[in-house]
């Protein structure tokens, strides 16, 4: 028997809107809905772009500044490992071509689009929420979110519905 308790429920805090930022809350998610786990996303700041209708299917990978992307990138298949210069980032294209690659092989591992997998997180049980403080902030409404967005709440909310939980950052 094991000395720690299983985890029974997880809230997750998505806080960033690059494409390869917003993928793990909703793989985590997934994961631990299909664990019998429950799962809240608390997205806030720029992570509000995976909920709403008209930027969740148009998330780009981030080329600039992007202190974890270097030229090794696997699917290039380049064994050069330095830091992605951000002079070659700002280039126009340059994010349009990384954020195809990154689809690209997500696609080969059965990895949804943002917006399907949103509704299948949703359709699992899990729940999503909007940051109240951002969306006044942005000037947002529920009508500007997908139909998966549980509600909006403030961050005292998210903590109140976290009772218990492990909260997660990603």
């Amino acid at each position: 028997m094991s000395e720690y308790e299983p985890v029974k429920k997880v809230s997750l805090v998505c806080s960033k809107g690059g494409l390869e930022e917003v993928y793990p809350a909703l793989i985590m998610a997934n994961g631990a809905r299909m664990e019998g786990i429950e799962a809240s996303i608390f997205f806030t700041f720029f992570g509000l772009n995976a909920l709403i209708k008209k930027t969740h299917n148009n998330l780009k990978v981030a080329t600039v500044g992007n202190a974890a992307l270097n030229l090794a990138m696997p699917m290039l298949k380049m064994p050069v490992t330095m830091p992605f210069p951000t002079i070659i980032g700002a280039i126009p294209g340059v994010s349009n071509f990384a954020t195809w690659l990154m689809k690209r092989e997500m696609e080969k591992l059965d990895v949804p689009p943002v917006g399907e997998f949103l509704e299948m997180i949703d359709d699992a049980g899990a729940e999503l929420y909007a940051c109240k403080m951002t969306v006044d902030m942005y000037g947002l409404t529920m009508d500007d979110f997908v139909p998966q967005v549980k509600g909006i709440m403030t961050v005292g909310e998210f903590y109140e519905k976290s009772a218990g939980a492990q909260i997660i950052f990603t």
